[in-house]
C-alpha cells in the first residue's frame, strides 16, 4: 500500500478528539440533488472519523463503524434508527476487545453483527468480533506473523455455513496480506478457528488487499489487491477452492486507462457481471470504474468511466449496484472543493454516461467521503471522515 493511502486509511486515528454541540440539520444545494447531514461525529463518545460507510439490516436499520472517538478514542459502531438517531453500541478499548475499526459490519440472520478491526487484540494486529446487542465477542485475535496476517482493514463476507471470509492488509507468508477463513465453533464453548486460504507473495500475484471479497454461485472467492501484480498497480484475482485454493490473476493494472490501485472489493450484478473502482490514474486522472464480464472460464475487463481528479483521489469502497443497473459511488478528495464528491452511471445502448450528483464544500456538510453508499427510503446514505459541525465526519442523506 503507498504511504498516501495508508496516510488516509489511517487518517481518522490522527484526528483529536473534539467536543462541541451538533447543529440544526441544514439542507445543503447539490447539483443534481440535497444533501442533508444526519448526524456530526464530536470525536468525543459518539465517535469520530468513520473511515467506511454503513450497512443497512434486514430491519432497515443503519449501522457503522467510526475509527476514532468513543469511550476510549479507539473507535466505536454506532447504529441509526428512527429518525436519524445515533447510539453507540460498543467502544473499543485498545486491548484485547481491538480498536480502530476501518471496515463496516455485516448482520447475520439473527441480527448479530460481525467486523474487524485493524489495530487491539492479544497482539495488537487486529480482531474479528461479533457484537449482540451491546456485547462484544473477540472470535480471533490475529498474531501478525506469517501464520495469520494482520493489519484488516475491510469487512467480511458469510457464506451459508456461516463461515467468515476476509482479507488482511499485512502479514501472512511475505508480509503482504491474506485472505483467510473463520470457522465457527462445534459447541457452544469451543473457539473460532482461522485458516489461511491464501499468502499474497512478493511479485506478481498482488500485495496488500483492502478490501473486502465476494463470492460467486460457484463458490469461488473475487477480490483486489492495492499493489502488486504485473506492473505493481495492483490486481483483480480470483481464489478457486480446493485443498490448497488456487489464485488466477483475472487483471493487473498497468496504470494506464485502466487505473491503479484499487482499494474496493468488487460487487456483482443479477448477470454475473462484477463491478469495482481504481482510485487513481485513468483518462481524467481521478481513477476508474471497471467491470469484469464472464465468458465460459474467463473474463473480460473494461473501463466503463474514467473519473475526474487527481492522485489517489478517486473511489476508495464498494459502488453501489442498482436492480436496474444504475451505479452510485463516492470520491473522497476530488471535484471544485477537492472535498469528494458523489456521482452515478447509468447505461444505455452500451454506453455509460457519469453524473456528477453532489460536491463537498470540505466544510458544514463533511470533507472525504471514503465510503460505500446504502440506499433507503429513496435516499443514498453515507458518510465523510472530516468536516462537519465538529470536523470529525458526518452521516449523510442524499436524495438524488
Amino acid at each position: 500500500m503507498s504511504p498516501k493511502a495508508r496516510k488516509h486509511l489511517k487518517a481518522a486515528t490522527l484526528v483529536p478528539a473534539l467536543a462541541g454541540a451538533v447543529l440544526a440539520v441544514m439542507p445543503l444545494a447539490s447539483r443534481a440533488g440535497t444533501l442533508r447531514v444526519v448526524h456530526n461525529f464530536t470525536g468525543g463518545s459518539d465517535g469520530g472519523s468513520p473511515v467506511d460507510g454503513l450497512m443497512m439490516s434486514a430491519k432497515g436499520t443503519l449501522f457503522g463503524t467510526t475509527s476514532a472517538g468513543g469511550a476510549a478514542g479507539l473507535g466505536a459502531v454506532f447504529q441509526l434508527a428512527g429518525h436519524a438517531t445515533q447510539k453507540v453500541l460498543h467502544s473499543f478499548l485498545g486491548g484485547a476487545d481491538g480498536a480502530t475499526p476501518n471496515g463496516g459490519v455485516i448482520e447475520d440472520a439473527s441480527g448479530k453483527l460481525f467486523g474487524t478491526t485493524t489495530a487491539g487484540g492479544a497482539s495488537g494486529a487486529g480482531i474479528v468480533y461479533s457484537l449482540r446487542g451491546t456485547t462484544e465477542t473477540v472470535l480471533y485475535s490475529f498474531a501478525g506473523g506469517t501464520g495469520d496476517g494482520s493489519d484488516p482493514q475491510a469487512g467480511l463476507v458469510m457464506d451459508a455455513s456461516k463461515n467468515l471470509y476476509g482479507t488482511t492488509s499485512a502479514g501472512g507468508a511475505s508480509g503482504n496480506g491474506t485472505v483467510f477463513e473463520l470457522f465457527p465453533p462445534k459447541s457452544k464453548t469451543g473457539a473460532w478457528t482461522e485458516k489461511l486460504l491464501y499468502s499474497f507473495g512478493t511479485g506478481t500475484d498482488g500485495a496488500a488487499p483492502v478490501g473486502r471479497v465476494m463470492f460467486d454461485t460457484a463458490g469461488n472467492l473475487y477480490g483486489t489487491t492495492s499493489a502488486g501484480g504485473a506492473s505493481g498497480y495492483g490486481t483483480v484475482f480470483q481464489l478457486q477452492p480446493g485443498t490448497a485454493w488456487k489464485e488466477n490473476i483475472l487483471h493487473s493494472f498497468q496504470n494506464t486507462d485502466d487505473g491503479y490501485t484499487p482499494y474496493a472489493g468488487l460487487v456483482a450484478d443479477a448477470s454475473g457481471n462484477f463491478y469495482g473502482a481504481a482510485t487513481a490514474g485513468g483518462s481524467n486522472g481521478g481513477g476508474t470504474l471497471f467491470e469484469l464480464s464472464p465468458s465460459g472460464d474467463s473474463f473480460t475487463f473494461s473501463v466503463i468511466t474514467s473519473v475526474p481528479g487527481w492522485g489517489v483521489s478517486g473511489t476508495f469502497r464498494d459502488v453501489l449496484v442498482q436492480p436496474n443497473g444504475v451505479i452510485y459511488a463516492t470520491t473522497h478528495c476530488d471535484g471544485a472543493n477537492n472535498a469528494g464528491t458523489i456521482y452515478q452511471l447509468t447505461q444505455s445502448g452500451g454506453t455509460w454516461t457519469y453524473t456528477l450528483l453532489y460536491t463537498f464544500t470540505g466544510g458544514s456538510d463533511g470533507l472525504y467521503s471514503i465510503s460505500n453508499l446504502v440506499l433507503k427510503g429513496g435516499k443514498l446514505y453515507g458518510t465523510t471522515i472530516y468536516g462537519g459541525a465538529n470536523n470529525a465526519g458526518t452521516v449523510y442523506a442524499f436524495k438524488p
